[in-house]
């Protein structure tokens, strides 16, 4: 968190994070595509040849106000390829909240423990409790066949808030949104 108190603004950070194709930049390039152009920045993508993001994606959305000041989340995704891990968290410095992205497909399973281990070891080096660190679960893909049941994908995030989730076609990408932002905006009340 970051108040500019010259301008009035609350900058909040929300990285999307999760394992390489889980559909971490779908969702951003979806809730750009459905924001009015007044709340939203540029959607900023690195990307490799093959599509891949590279670095991280990047939107900026503005929303109402917050103890008067007007809070502007900045959203971000990591590349999920393993061999990024340092920039991984290098992105996660500085955030007020993660919305992880797993892959609810069956084949996948391993790579969403992988990826949720190393973001909890990101956290705990960054100096944050992972326990009370604001983590919002989404299970992406959910429209796809050979997906994992539900019931199987919430026993690792048991204490978590989930979401099922299509982000090609924009199923619970914005109650995904909207929790992580919640759980954020209630976590800086609660320290200010």
């Amino acid at each position: 968190m970051f108040v500019n108190w010259a301008l009035g603004e609350l900058n909040l950070k929300i990285v999307y994070y999760g394992p390489a194709l889980s559909g971490k930049t779908t969702n951003l390039q979806y809730i750009h595509a459905k924001t009015p152009a007044h709340m939203r920045g540029r959607l900023i993508s690195l990307k490799t040849q093959q599509e891949r993001t590279l670095l991280f994606d990047f939107l900026q959305l503005e929303m109402g106000k917050i103890n008067n000041l007007k809070p502007k989340f900045k959203l971000y995704t990591v590349p999920g390829q393993v061999y990024y891990a340092a920039s991984r968290r290098l992105i996660l410095q500085g955030t007020d909240g993660i919305v992880f992205v797993a892959d609810s497909q069956a084949g996948r399973m391993a790579e969403n423990q992988e990826s949720w281990f190393t973001m909890e070891q990101h956290l705990v080096e960054l100096g944050h409790d992972v326990r009370t660190f604001p983590i919002i679960v989404q299970f992406n893909k959910r429209d796809l066949p050979h997906v994992v049941p539900t019931e199987l994908l919430r026993r690792p995030f048991a204490n978590r808030q989930c979401f099922e989730a299509s982000a090609t076609r924009g199923v619970g990408v914005f109650d995904t949104l909207k929790a992580a932002m919640n759980t954020v905006v209630a976590r800086v009340r609660q320290h200010a």
